[in-house]
């Protein structure tokens, strides 16, 4: 759990200095396609994956047996 943590803020960080840097930088189209294609989903994902709500202890085994219950 700790090193997705770690993975997913490294990841959060790159995307958004790509996505930044594109709009600050008059860079090539094809850089700027490229950012837009795969860094936004990658930091739409790593911030979700960061923020996903966290069992509390007592429910924490429950949700192993069954993580989604639908309602």
């Amino acid at each position: 759990m700790v090193n997705q943590k770690i993975i997913c803020s490294i990841l959060l960080a790159l995307s958004t200095i790509a996505i930044l840097a594109c709009l600050v930088i008059d860079f090539e189209a094809w850089i700027v396609y490229t950012v837009a294609i795969f860094g936004i989903p990658l930091w739409v994902l790593s911030l979700g994956l960061l923020t996903m709500a966290k069992p509390r202890p007592e429910d924490e085994e429950e949700r192993v047996k069954e993580p989604f219950t639908g309602y």
